[in-house]
C-alpha cells in the first residue's frame, strides 16, 4: 500500500526529491491564489510594523504544499527555518531546548501538529501567547517553577486533520489557512515547471494528461512526472510527449482520473459481487485483501470525492458515475 504511485502520502524519496522543487518566494508558488493573496498582506503588514508573523495554522488533505508554504513564510519574512514534527517532541524539555535555540522573528513549522502529546501543548499556550516558558522543575515538595523569555517567533502549524487539534490551541493561532485541491490547470504548469528543473522536455498536452492524473495534489503530479521520465528515457529519446506519457501511465496503471489498480479492484468487487451495494467495510475489506482501516483511511475519501463511492448505514455503495467509468451497465431499480 505504501508504494502506491498515486498515494498523497510522502516518502523518504518524495522528501529527497521535493527539497529541490520546491519555491522559494510566493511569486514562484504555483495555485492556491486565495491563501497567497491573504499571505502577502499579513507578511507586509509584519514587515512594515517591523514584528513577527502571527502564527499560522495551515491544515488540508496531504500532498498540497504545507510544508513548501512554511519555507516560503520564512523567505519572505528574511527569517530562519526550524522544522519538526509533533510526535517527535515527547518531553517539555524538548520544547525549551528548540524554543530558545530561534532567533528573534525566526519561523518553528510543526508538522503534524494535531499528533502533539497534551502535555506539550500546555508548555505550548504560554509560548505563543507571552513568548515565555514555564517549566516545572524538581519533583515534591522541591518542584518550582522556572520562566525562561523567548525571542518573539512564529510558529507555523500543519495539519491534515484540524479537527483533531483541540480548541485551545486552534483558539491561537491568529491566521487559519485551508489549502484546497489544485485545479488542472495549475497542475500542468506544476508539472512544466518541475520538467525544466530535472532538464526534461515535455509538451503541453502531456503536461496536462499528467495533471488529471494527479488527484488534484502537486506531490502525485511530481511522483507521475519521475515515473514517466524514466519511461521517456529508456523507451524512447528523453523528451515527453502525449502519446508516450498515455503509454506510460498506462503502464503504471493509473486511469484517466487518477484511479489505481487497488482502487480498480474494490470498485469492481462491489459492482460484480455484491450488484453495486449496499456492503459492508469488512465484507469488503476480505474480498480484496485488505485491512477495512486502509479502505476507510487510503481508498474511500478520494472514491467519495469524484462521487465514485457512497457511504450509508447499511454499507458501501457504488454510484452511476461508477458504473459509467467502469463500463458496466446501471442497475435497474
Amino acid at each position: 500500500m505504501s508504494d502506491r504511485t498515486v498515494s498523497s502520502e510522502a516518502s523518504s524519496f518524495d522528501e529527497q526529491f521535493e527539497l529541490s522543487l520546491r519555491p522559494q518566494r510566493l511569486a514562484q508558488y504555483i495555485g492556491q491564489h486565495k491563501v497567497k493573496d491573504n499571505l502577502r498582506i499579513f507578511i507586509d503588514a509584519a514587515k512594515m510594523r517591523e514584528e513577527s508573523l502571527d502564527h499560522v495554522l495551515l491544515y488540508g488533505p496531504p500532498g498540497l504544499g504545507k510544508t513548501t508554504l512554511a519555507y516560503v513564510i520564512a523567505n519572505e519574512m528574511n527569517v530562519g527555518v526550524l522544522m519538526t514534527s509533533g510526535p517527535a517532541i515527547e518531553r517539555p524539555g524538548d520544547l525549551a531546548a528548540i524554543l530558545s535555540a530561534l532567533e528573534p522573528g525566526d519561523v518553528l513549522f510543526i508538522d503534524e501538529i494535531h499528533r502533539l502529546p497534551r502535555a506539550i501543548e500546555e508548555v505550548l499556550y504560554s509560548a505563543m501567547e507571552d513568548f515565555c516558558l514555564d517549566i516545572v522543575v524538581g519533583k515534591g515538595p522541591e518542584a518550582r517553577t522556572v520562566r525562561l523569555d523567548l525571542p518573539p517567533f512564529t510558529l507555523v502549524g500543519a495539519t491534515t486533520r484540524a479537527g483533531a487539534l483541540s480548541a485551545p490551541l486552534r483558539d491561537r493561532f491568529g491566521v487559519l489557512l485551508r489549502l484546497e485541491y489544485y485545479d488542472d490547470d495549475s497542475l500542468a504548469e506544476i508539472v512544466s515547471r518541475s520538467a525544466t528543473l530535472f532538464d526534461v522536455t515535455i509538451d503541453a498536452e502531456a503536461a496536462g494528461e499528467l495533471a488529471r492524473r494527479s488527484r488534484g495534489t502537486p506531490r502525485i503530479a511530481n511522483r507521475l512526472l519521475k515515473r514517466v521520465r524514466d519511461y521517456a528515457q529508456v523507451l524512447s529519446d528523453g523528451a515527453i510527449t502525449h502519446a508516450l506519457a498515455n503509454q506510460a501511465l498506462e503502464l503504471l496503471q493509473v486511469d484517466p482520473r487518477g484511479l489505481d489498480h487497488i482502487d480498480h479492484k474494490l470498485m469492481q468487487c462491489l459492482i460484480e459481487r455484491f450488484n453495486g451495494g449496499p456492503a459492508g467495510v469488512d465484507t469488503l475489506a476480505a474480498s480484496i485483501g485488505e485491512e477495512s482501516m486502509t479502505i476507510e483511511d487510503v481508498y474511500e475519501p478520494y472514491l467519495m470525492q469524484i462521487g465514485f463511492l457512497q457511504r450509508t448505514p447499511r454499507g458501501r455503495m457504488a454510484t452511476h458515475l461508477a458504473y459509467d467509468h467502469f463500463g458496466y451497465e446501471q442497475p435497474q431499480s
